[in-house]
């Protein structure tokens, strides 16, 4: 059996993480990204000022996912936004809520109070996800695809302190 190892996302991961993103963006349903990434935009969106992310990964190697936070949109300055991504066929094996652990540990680092999730709100999983790692409140906000088709978008909220 493998171990799971959660590290900080380097440059050197990007490719990795780019793959995993986009096929779940080919897939469809669960985030509001409709267009593939390529390496250099997931690079300088994860590796951008502000920002921090983890990777989990098997001890051979194999990317399972990873978990990005800093800043988006006018959101206060004690506040990071929060997305998770983990291999297609392998949610609901606490690979989010590992990395998630790294990730409220860089964020009380950062100084931050607050991590921002806005899910989509017929993203069901994640929705679930997010809550069963403490995340509260269910504001719902119009959002859009990065296709411009609009979606309604659930905000939670974690509180560090």
């Amino acid at each position: 059996m493998s171990t799971l190892i959660i590290r900080p996302g380097s440059l050197a991961d990007t490719g990795n993480a780019c793959n995993l993103l986009n096929e779940i963006i080919a897939i469809g349903s669960s985030t509001a990204l409709t267009v593939p990434l390529s390496r250099q935009e997931l690079g300088d969106w994860v590796m951008g000022q502000g920002c921090v992310w983890h990777i989990a990964e098997r001890d051979d190697g194999t990317l399972m996912g990873f978990q990005w936070i800093g800043p988006w949109g006018e959101l206060p300055e004690d506040t990071v936004e929060i997305a998770t991504f983990v291999r297609a066929g392998q949610t609901g094996q606490g690979i989010g809520s590992k990395l998630f652990e790294a990730t409220k540990t860089a964020a009380r680092a950062m100084g931050k109070n607050w991590i921002e999730a806005e899910i989509r709100s017929d993203n069901e999983g994640g929705l679930i996800f997010y809550q069963s790692i403490g995340f509260r409140g269910n504001t719902k906000r119009d959002g859009k695809m990065t296709d411009g088709t609009p979606v309604e978008k659930t905000v939670k909220y974690y509180d560090l302190t």
